[in-house]
């Protein structure tokens, strides 16, 4: 029963990593930066830093399921996109919540929700080490970029309460009550798609064939 237990709470937790899930609160809260405070910059920032986090995510599946580009050493097949969206979008919408001074406490508790996100996908045998703390460290690089031009907006710059009281219903209500997300499948479409392979490249094949290169490089 424990061990059910256990394994219920990771698989609800790393849902909060979906980009269905963090996307749409990433982008209402972006919107009513731009709309309410003016504070276009801002908003924009946070877009293309986000937006620049998710396109190299991207580009590293792409480039393991469509080519077979990864690092076996490393077990690494591409970015974590749970952990990254987690880290770029968390303290994000959190730092956004409170004014200046509880800030640094918002950002933090954001960073170690995402790195719980993270241990998450690593409890649910979705990914490697070496991929879910390279896509923390790519989202929280997009979060710091984000977090500079948060910082610059006026001091009263706060969300209103009923947002908030949205954002908390939408965390806690969709995990458990959103369809699977369909990203995984979209990305290894593409991938075919681009790369012109009948099936994907696998995390299984990657360490076949480096097995194998080490084993002709061994042979006499």
């Amino acid at each position: 029963m424990d061990a059910l237990l256990r394994a219920d709470f990771w698989h609800t937790l790393t849902r909060l990593g979906e980009a269905q899930i963090l996307l749409p609160a990433f982008g209402a809260f972006s919107a009513w930066t731009a709309a309410r405070l003016k504070a276009v910059r801002s908003a924009v920032a946070a877009l293309l830093a986000v937006g620049a986090a998710g396109s190299l995510t991207l580009a590293t599946k792409v480039a393991f399921f469509g080519y077979g580009i990864g690092w076996p050493a490393l077990d690494f097949t591409g970015l974590s996109g749970h952990a990254m969206f987690s880290a770029a979008v968390l303290p994000l919408l959190l730092a956004r919540c409170v004014g200046p001074q509880g800030r640094p406490l918002a950002v933090a508790t954001g960073v170690a929700l995402a790195a719980l996100i993270g241990v998450s996908r690593l409890a649910v045998n979705a990914h490697s080490m070496s991929e879910v703390l390279s896509g923390l460290a790519v989202g929280g690089g997009a979060a710091a970029v984000a977090l500079h031009w948060q910082n610059r907006e006026p001091a009263s710059a706060r969300v209103p309460r009923l947002l908030l009281a949205g954002l908390l219903a939408w965390m806690a209500i969709t995990p458990a009550a959103a369809p699977p997300s369909p990203t995984h499948g979209w990305v290894v479409r593409l991938s075919l798609a681009v790369s012109g392979r009948d099936v994907p490249y696998s995390r299984e094949q990657m360490h076949r064939d480096a097995a194998a290169r080490a084993a002709a490089v061994d042979a006499p």
